[in-house]
């Protein structure tokens, strides 16, 4: 079965799938997490992390869609796409939701993600 992570919010709790890869495994390694999540380019939502995620055998990079939980390696973050993005080198897909729109607003949103 799919690893399955959950992302609190003062209004509701969604659920995301997890990846299978390095840089996931990293991630869920780094949960419970509480993180507040500032809104970048209109796009997704950033948060840095307490540490670098492993890039091994990641792709150079990755075209996210909305709903994309991904890791930026250049800058070592967490970033929630809530709209679909041109493909960007360095971006990894750690996991995705069935539905970001939550996310869909200006503004930072405190959050807690923690496994299933």
């Amino acid at each position: 079965m799919m690893q399955q992570i959950k992302i609190i919010t003062s209004e509701t709790t969604l659920t995301a799938t997890i990846a299978d890869n390095a840089a996931a495994k990293d991630f869920l390694s780094l949960l419970p997490l509480s993180l507040t999540l500032a809104d970048y380019n209109h796009t997704e939502k950033i948060a840095d992390l307490p540490k670098r995620l492993s890039v091994n055998e990641a792709p150079g990079g990755y075209k996210p869609s909305a709903g994309d939980i991904t890791y930026y390696a250049p800058w070592g973050n967490l970033a929630i796409f809530y709209k679909d993005f041109a493909y960007a080198k360095g971006l990894i897909l750690i996991g995705q939701m069935t539905n970001s729109q939550l996310f869909n607003s200006g503004g930072s949103i405190p959050v807690t993600i923690e496994a299933v």
